[in-house]
């Protein structure tokens, strides 16, 4: 009995003489522990203005605080920097296809961390719709374009301005007798069947800006080349556009979205490498959607000579193009004078009945239809969903009705049914109402290029609807594909990354709308990155209304302050006990060579 006291009391001590270093391990790690954690999640939830300090919440509450020096501005010489379409680093890419001209990020060692300043000269953008007919010369002080195009009426100079007849390389005569052409070919340019147009190769974007009047959405895309800013033309004018090539790249819209693509004498060689250029605006028309084309080789009886060709050789363009065109299933509509409009099949059922080995073939589903972020295009034909029976032109309901008729293609979009639909369109009414008392510019003509950031189904864009302006509905890459209900809706926008810069030159839009973005994106984006890109498209004087958590609208409060905005916290509609509040900021007018800032 003794013994076993003995042993046990020997074994005991041993074992706590074993437990003695583990247990002081463990209490100096929760220590070191308790230490850091006190110092991460310190209690300190306001921000040292003087050292403009940078708070940024995780999903445990700490507070992370960095202190944030006001930025400097970048070199006058970035006043029109694209980072994803920069010159300067096309050398670095593929010439083959035109891949350099895609988008092409710099690396986030890269990124600058500074403010675009506007070139010299810059004056507030003129007011629409007195925008789409002139614009300040120093605002976009580019003349190649002006001394080449001049005899085919793109735009003009005079004095300080930049005045834009309606011309273009296949309408010298304006836009307006064009479109007016083409309506004839087409009955449902006007009673609201064509609502949403996709213009490759836009020029000045002429085109684009005669249809809003005949209530026609047109994206203008273009990339950055030797027409010098087409598209910021464009932008400047409250025109909606974006850069943008048909290249190897899939386009960033959705399947079935466009209801009408045109080009030009946009010059793409739609059958070469299998037709993939062609194949790429099918996949992004709607169902008995159409395709017109102007300039080479149409009317090549006519014009060959001007275009420095042979008859031979546009006649056979032609009949190329019409050889794809006829096995792709579509159909030639109208052909007379300059245009040539096709019509895109409305189901499979042609696709199903072609001879076997017919090319270009039908595409397996290896690939999601919709999927458009860094996607290589495929030369073959994007089959319609089986399921979709509601979705070509000529059964979705006509403009204005389709705005608010929940879209079948909800059906195919997770978590995406019509009671949520209907719930979000209400509730952004109710948003923009209050949004419109926060910032009484919005619902006038001093606000025109406006982009939701961060869109569900466009409803925010579909509120403002009655209002002077357009608005660029971006979904992100990484969240819901539901931007092809936007399209639905008849509405635009695309897909974009905001880890990333947008597609667009600085100084191009007067409101940006931030919901719910940097709660959404904060685990892959850096705040700061994304507000320094929010600056570089914002133009000055403009507006940023930022619906967000109170951890990130302090944080933005901050960075905001370091980027020279002038920034008012208000409570949301729902009162002072919404978990979100809102962020109203507007860019100063600051200029390099006067080192100042302008009310």
């Amino acid at each position: 009995m003794k013994d076993k006291e003995l042993k046990s009391s020997f074994f005991g001590a041993e074992r706590r003489s074993r437990l003695l270093p583990l247990f002081l391990i463990v209490s100096s790690l929760c220590a070191v522990s308790f230490y850091l954690g006190g110092a991460f999640c310190s209690e300190k939830k306001t921000i040292d203005e003087t050292h403009q300090s940078l708070a940024a919440s995780d999903k445990a509450g700490c507070s992370a605080v960095i202190k944030q020096a006001p930025f400097e501005s970048c070199n006058i010489t970035m006043q029109d920097y694209t980072p994803c379409t920069d010159p300067v680093r096309w050398r670095k890419f593929d010439k083959q296809r035109m891949a350099f001209r895609e988008r092409h990020c710099p690396p986030r060692a890269e990124r600058l961390q500074c403010l675009i300043p506007p070139p010299e000269g810059y004056k507030q953008t003129m007011l629409w719709p007195k925008s789409r007919s002139e614009c300040w010369y120093k605002n976009v002080p580019y003349d190649w374009i002006n001394n080449e195009k001049a005899n085919q009426n793109w735009l003009k100079k005079k004095g300080d301005k930049f005045i834009f007849p309606g011309g273009g390389t296949m309408f010298p005569n304006g836009v307006g007798e064009y479109i007016d052409h083409m309506e004839e070919l087409i009955p449902g340019m006007k009673d609201g069947s064509v609502r949403t147009a996709l213009d490759t190769g836009c020029g000045v974007a002429s085109w684009g800006g005669d249809l809003l009047d005949r209530k026609i959405l047109a994206m203008s895309l273009a990339p950055r080349d030797n027409h010098e800013a087409q598209v910021q033309f464009a932008l400047e004018r409250g025109i909606p556009a974006m850069l943008g090539i048909i290249a190897t790249q899939r386009m960033p819209y959705p399947a079935n979205a466009f209801d009408m693509a045109h080009c030009s004498r946009c010059l793409i060689p739609w059958t070469e490498f299998g037709g993939v250029y062609l194949l790429e605006v099918d996949r992004v028309l709607r169902p008995g959607g159409f395709w017109v084309l102007s300039g080479p080789p149409v009317n090549y009886e006519v014009h060959w000579k001007g275009w420095e060709s042979t008859e031979e050789k546009q006649k056979g363009d032609l009949d190329r193009i019409k050889d794809l065109l006829d096995k792709m299933c579509y159909k030639l509509y109208a052909m007379k004078d300059d245009l040539a409009v096709w019509q895109k099949p409305l189901d499979n059922t042609c696709y199903e009945q072609r001879e076997e080995g017919t090319y270009p073939p039908v595409c397996d589903d290896a690939i999601e239809a919709d999927a458009a972020w860094y996607v290589p295009m495929r030369p073959c034909i994007v089959p319609q969903h089986p399921d979709a029976k509601r979705i070509s032109v000529d059964t979705v309901p006509k403009w204005p009705e389709r705005l608010t008729h929940a879209p079948e293609r909800l059906r195919f979009t997770a978590g995406g049914n019509t009671g949520g639909f209907n719930q979000d369109t209400r509730i952004w009414k109710e948003r923009v109402k209050h949004y419109k008392t926060l910032v009484p510019e919005l619902g006038t003509n001093k606000i025109r290029n406006v982009m939701d950031m961060n869109t569900l189904y466009g409803s925010f864009a579909a509120a403002l609807i009655d209002d002077p302006v357009w608005v660029m509905n971006v979904v992100s890459s990484y969240a819901t594909n539901s931007l092809g209900v936007v399209f639905d809706r008849g509405l635009t926008g695309t897909v974009s990354d905001w880890c990333e810069a947008f597609s667009t030159y600085p100084r191009t839009y007067d409101m940006l709308h931030v919901a719910g973005l940097f709660n959404a994106e904060s685990h892959r984006c850096e705040m700061k990155d994304v507000m320094l890109e929010m600056d570089r498209i914002l133009r000055p004087n403009g507006i940023v209304i930022v619906r967000d958590t109170p951890q990130f609208l302090d944080s933005a409060n901050v960075l905001g302050k370091a980027m020279k905005w002038k920034c008012t916290r208000h409570d949301t509609e729902n009162g002072a006990d919404d978990s979100d509040g809102i962020l109203v900021c507007k860019k100063s007018f600051w200029t390099i060579s006067e080192d100042s800032v302008e009310s």
